[in-house]
């Protein structure tokens, strides 16, 4: 058996860039900010990174500590309407071209999270 795609990209340091990076731009978005209740958003950065980690192949951390990802159902609570989707991506968008993966994993990355963000929409109100 090969090695994951977690193993492939540089394991946990290069999703803790990726995840760091992204939080960098959410902590001054008016739209996502306000998603995150807690006034440092350190213990959501530890989610997306468990999450992500475990996704990839890496440890089952996330699972052992939350359960299943249920990740509709953990999101339900916020309006994610197409705006803050494309706000989503956007960050995201600017914290994968940091990590300069080569071209294959970039794109399997970016194709996940644009997937996952456009099935996180759960109104189309402003």
């Amino acid at each position: 058996m090969g090695a994951s795609f977690y193993e492939t990209v540089g394991g946990r340091p290069t999703f803790e860039r990726l995840v760091h990076e992204f939080y960098r731009g959410v902590a001054d978005d008016p739209v996502l900010r306000p998603m995150y209740p807690e006034e440092d958003l350190g213990p959501a950065e530890e989610r997306l990174l468990l999450f992500l980690e475990q996704y990839w192949g890496g440890p089952g951390t996330y699972s052992e500590q939350r359960g299943h990802p249920r990740l509709r159902m953990r999101h339900a609570g916020f309006k994610v309407n197409p705006d803050a989707r494309d706000r989503w991506l956007a960050h995201m968008r600017t914290a994968v071209d940091a990590l300069e993966l080569p071209p294959l994993a970039e794109e399997t990355l970016w194709d996940y999270l644009q997937r996952a963000a456009f099935a996180m929409v759960n109104t189309f109100e402003e």
